[in-house]
């Protein structure tokens, strides 16, 4: 569990997962372990690499909605990057019945926002690192969740979100955080090649 937490985001969705049957394993679990464990034994030197500058934030967040169909619950996770290299990330059950993709991934970009806002405090707290630059960049792979973040129209339909909306859109609209449409698996996949070393 350190590993995944502290220094190695490669096999956080592996833990993660098997973190689930850790009360009914069988032999399939135990197979994954081994292979988990085979695969840290060949990387053992891999690790987090920073540089120091330029200190850029990027924020990304995505959802899958109904991922698990035993259970009927969303997963979402986050990750931020800074110095070229991944130093926050988050996968994890939703809390709450999602009745869409778009109210996944929405409340995706809520928690993915939230940690933007303490990372950007505590960065702005360490004089050692220098201030990231500009704005966080927040991407998102869902159009819809980003129009619905940024619009100020109130639609009946989504009343159920109304309180997370307006959390979401006064911090967009502060200037501090840009919401943007990326193509998540892509940029995830190029973030977490040169992340690793």
């Amino acid at each position: 569990m350190y590993l995944m937490n502290c220094t190695r985001l490669d096999i956080a969705y592996a833990i993660g997962r098997l973190c689930w049957y850790t009360q009914s394993p069988n032999q399939d679990h135990w197979i994954t372990v081994c292979r988990v464990l085979k695969y840290l034994r060949g990387t053992i030197n891999y690790g987090l690499y920073f540089i120091r500058f330029p200190s850029v934030l990027e924020g990304f967040s995505d959802a899958n909605w109904i991922s698990d169909s035993y259970e009927m619950e969303s997963t979402s996770g986050y990750v931020f990057i800074l110095g070229e290299s991944a130093f926050s990330w988050k996968f994890a059950k939703q809390t709450r019945i999602t009745w869409s993709t778009m109210e996944a991934e929405f409340i995706a970009l809520e928690k993915t926002s939230f940690e933007a806002v303490w990372l950007r405090n505590l960065l702005a707290d360490i004089p050692l690192w220098m201030r990231p630059t500009s704005s966080v960049s927040m991407r998102c792979d869902s159009q819809a969740t980003i129009t619905k973040a940024m619009s100020k129209i109130f639609n009946g339909k989504n009343r159920h979100i109304c309180l997370r909306h307006n959390i979401v859109r006064q911090l967009f609209e502060t200037g501090g955080y840009i919401p943007r449409i990326c193509e998540v698996k892509v940029e995830f996949g190029q973030s977490f090649d040169q992340t690793i070393k």
